[in-house]
């Protein structure tokens, strides 16, 4: 009777362990990867200003 209580624990404890990783592969696919991957559609969300381009008096030349 014991042997057979010991075998139906491990039975358990096997379904137990295999639906944790069933739960924790779903729990990262549906939660963290998204997060990581995500690409805003807003182009000024990644502008980055330069100061070289930002010319506030430009230089005149005379052709001569």
């Amino acid at each position: 009777m014991c042997d057979k209580m010991k075998k139906v624990l491990k039975v358990i404890g096997i379904i137990a362990a295999i639906a944790s990783v069933v739960a924790g592969i779903y729990y990262l696919v549906t939660k963290v990867l998204p997060c990581k991957n995500s690409v805003s559609d807003d182009d000024e969300s990644d502008y980055v200003s330069c100061s070289c381009c930002d010319i506030d008096d430009p230089v005149q030349v005379n052709a001569e």
